[in-house]
């Protein structure tokens, strides 16, 4: 049996993913590195001493055999982290393939809500555990040209509150992080350009893109005791930019 909580993290093999496994893993957590890039969540369970999973979230029969492997092996989920999502695209409404759309929804709400059924089953159960899912201020404030992804996100944060309700009693908590952009490798082309950089920083108050250690840190602390008293909230990391 693994020391320290044994935590799920979906995505985690680069980004944002990898950047939550990591603070867990830093706090003494046993960090399940779960991602469809199977070499890649092999490397980032290594750095972590932890467990790679190599899953796609958006196949129901495949969630349903890693989470029993996982419960075979460890006995438990402490905490799930959904951070697993992808853009797919962009464009307006009126001219959006419909094919982006659909991979959008099959990993962010598909994907999201595969993962959180199976795992609440058995946190039901032990009656304990914590979910924390990766959202987006998207949902809340729209830009031209992503609709679709923020759609899906506004998915993810209704999920966080049906999820959040209907386990409470079993004391298991649910709550969402809901960044605006970050730096990683799925952003790479904007924060390489410096007008398109500029043009989204002038929109955040406090004028820069988040970085992921400015993030990772929120997502550890949902899952924490001292959050004991905080769920169904989808918390805003944004520099501000939902006040503009």
């Amino acid at each position: 049996m693994a020391a320290g909580r044994i935590v799920l993290v979906t995505g985690a093999a680069q980004g944002l993913g990898r950047g939550i496994a990591q603070a867990f893993a830093g706090k003494g957590d046993f960090a399940i590195v779960a991602d469809r890039d199977a070499a890649g969540a092999e490397r980032t369970a290594a750095e972590l001493s932890g467990q790679a999973l190599p899953l796609d979230i958006s196949d129901a029969a495949a969630v349903s055999a890693a989470i029993a492997a996982v419960l075979a092996e460890h006995g438990r989920i402490d905490v799930l982290v959904n951070n697993a999502g992808v853009v797919g695209g962009g464009g307006l409404l009126a001219d959006l393939d419909v094919a982006v759309l659909d991979a959008a929804l099959a990993v962010n709400v598909r994907g999201t809500f595969l993962m959180t059924q199976a795992v609440a089953r058995p946190m039901m159960a032990a009656r304990s555990g914590v979910i924390v899912n990766v959202s987006s201020i998207g949902a809340r404030q729209p830009t031209p040209g992503m609709g679709h992804y923020e759609a899906t996100k506004a998915a993810v944060d209704a999920i966080t509150r049906t999820t959040a309700i209907e386990l409470a009693p079993y004391g298991i908590r649910a709550n969402a992080v809901a960044p605006g952009p970050v730096i990683t490798p799925l952003t790479a082309g904007l924060a390489e350009n410096p007008e398109a950089r500029a043009a989204w920083e002038r929109r955040i108050p406090l004028g820069t893109i988040a970085e992921v250690a400015q993030i990772a840190p929120a997502a550890l602390f949902l899952a924490s005791p001292e959050a004991s008293h905080i769920t169904g909230v989808s918390l805003a990391l944004d520099g501000g930019q939902l006040l503009a």
